[in-house]
């Protein structure tokens, strides 16, 4: 057996799942932390269950999907692939939004300071603004419209008011070293050249804990929007996320507010031969980790309660 994922959680790795503290000797389908002869706990199966399920979920994929999931609660990890290195396509906007209000924080910009359009930063894809003149917005609705149109124009108005290198050097204080900005959105050229945003499910899902801190940050990234991620999620459930995609590439990643039970949730897929494929995929780990939390937080016995 050997031991991967993110350096320092103190974790082994059994196939696709990790669980708890390291065990030596531990085999497959072992409650790692369990003293021999102990009693397993109901959980512990339902938890071996979904592992196995979510790997399933992966290998059946004609592609590469690699995921971390992680119980904000227990601290519990699920995680395939979870130090690969692979392209964000738009969830590197978690990253400026992360930014962003760390700016805020700093007293370094207001949300209600205001930018005229520049046409020249106007791009296509996703979005609403290339499609206009030279609005002025403030710097709030240039957020918005990045979280809930994924606004590329928007996207690369924010990275040259906050600064591409300035985005680099907080990644790299937050120790995410394989999470990088290289590019504004639809520099094609950039990408052929090799400059691709790129990050790790491991990495992402640092991210995202470090923005669960920030409430203004998760506030928008509640804000309305469709996605795999959310597909996958009961209509009454929040979601903080962010999702991306480019041709043979599909990303997903947020906090789900599972009842009594937040999650973690980043699933990057990539090599796809079918999109939709890949899509679906993204959907059913959705879901498959919906139903597993949702089901500790009704209680430690199992039973649900009205």
């Amino acid at each position: 057996m050997r031991r991967r994922g993110v350096p320092g959680a103190g974790c082994w790795v059994l196939g696709a799942l990790v669980l708890g503290a390291a065990v030596p000797g531990a085999v497959p389908g072992a409650v790692a932390g369990a003293e021999p002869g102990a009693t397993q706990r109901p959980a512990d199966e339902l938890k071996q269950k979904f592992a196995r399920h979510a790997e399933e979920i992966a290998m059946r994929l004609d592609g590469v999907m690699a995921y971390t999931i992680v119980d904000l609660t227990s601290g519990d990890r699920f995680a395939h692939l979870e130090t690969s290195t692979l392209p964000t396509a738009s969830t590197i906007k978690l990253a400026i939004v992360y930014e962003l209000f760390k700016q805020v924080e700093e007293g370094r910009l207001r949300l209600d300071d205001t930018l005229v359009l520049d046409r020249a930063k106007a791009v296509g894809g996703t979005g609403v603004l290339a499609d206009l003149g030279t609005p002025t917005l403030s710097i709030r609705d240039y957020a918005v419209l990045m979280v809930r149109l994924s606004d590329n124009t928007a996207t690369n108005v924010l990275i040259d008011r906050l600064g591409m290198e300035t985005i680099a050097q907080r990644l790299q204080v937050l120790g995410l070293t394989a999470t990088k900005l290289r590019r504004h959105m639809m520099d094609t050229a950039a990408a052929r050249r090799g400059d691709e945003n790129v990050s790790t499910p491991a990495e992402i899902a640092r991210l995202l804990e470090t923005l669960q801190k920030m409430p203004d940050a998760i506030t928008l990234l509640k804000m309305s929007k469709e996605n795999r991620l959310r597909r996958g999620l009961p209509p009454d459930v929040e979601a903080a996320d962010k999702s991306g995609e480019l041709d043979g590439v599909r990303v997903d990643a947020g906090i789900v507010f599972a009842k009594n039970r937040p999650y973690v949730f980043s699933v990057m897929t990539a090599f796809l031969k079918d999109e939709t494929e890949g899509e679906r995929a993204i959907e059913d780990l959705s879901r498959a980790a919906y139903e597993y939390f949702s089901r500790l937080g009704a209680g430690a016995l199992g039973r649900r309660l009205p």
